[in-house]
């Protein structure tokens, strides 16, 4: 269930100059942050929670997912490319899960490792804030890139609507609507790190089995359901 040619073309697609350069810019800011929050405020646990949880978890993965979810397979159907790759022999579940392994691997690479080295920046690992928003962001990697790669084979405009969900569903009304946060994968990996973090420093409204429950759920779904859309384009690109 794994192509490394298809992975390399792909790792090709999402790593090129102009898109690797916008994956860059929010861990880039991320550390940026870190270093000046240290540096003004010093060291203190709930405000390396406040920065890891409020940009790290609730920005920057998801809109990492975004890129790298959408960007794995999206321009080859919308360009028509995806043709060539499809008339080759390779098993079209094949196909995408190696997308999204790729998709997976790229989103962990730009905002898990950011969110361990913001966290040591800002205080040191205290309370265990780095190692469980870095395990959070992990998590969440997977669940966001499995999305945005169904999210990539079903609409032109995958981008766009990956952008929304990012920043209205996730950032805003997650935060702020109560029966929103069960619907959110933020919420969801935000779970697993409570778990991990220091009593009090981390908080989600979803309790951790149904947390795991749902984003196992919600990967395989999406893993899924982006095969069988495969499934049903033709050579010619009509669905």
């Amino acid at each position: 269930m794994y192509n490394p040619t298809v992975a390399r073309l792909t790792y090709r697609a999402l790593l090129g100059r102009r898109r690797a350069a916008i994956l860059f810019v929010l861990p880039a800011l991320l550390l940026l942050i870190a270093v000046a929050v240290r540096a003004f405020n010093g060291v203190d646990d709930q405000v390396a929670s406040d920065v890891l949880g409020g940009f790290a978890i609730a920005t920057m993965v998801p809109l990492i997912g975004v890129i790298a979810g959408t960007g794995a397979i999206g321009p080859e159907i919308d360009d028509g490319s995806i043709v060539y790759l499809l008339a080759k022999p390779v098993k079209r579940p094949t196909i995408i899960v190696t997308k999204l392994i790729v998709a997976i691997a790229v989103t962990m690479a730009f905002s898990a490792v950011p969110t361990f080295v913001a966290g040591y920046i800002l205080n040191g690992n205290g309370q265990q804030i780095a190692v469980a928003y870095t395990v959070a962001a992990l998590v969440a990697s997977i669940a966001y890139a499995a999305l945005f790669l169904l999210l990539g084979t079903v609409s032109r405009h995958a981008v766009v609507i990956g952008l929304v969900y990012a920043l209205v569903w996730e950032t805003l009304f997650g935060s702020l609507v109560p029966g929103a946060r069960t619907l959110s994968v933020q919420q969801w990996s935000l779970a697993l790190a409570e778990r991990i973090g220091g009593e009090g420093m981390i908080t989600s409204d979803v309790g951790l089995p149904l947390a795991v429950a749902l984003l196992v759920g919600v990967t395989l779904l999406a893993t899924g359901y982006a095969g069988q859309k495969l499934r049903t384009l033709t050579l010619a690109g009509e669905e």
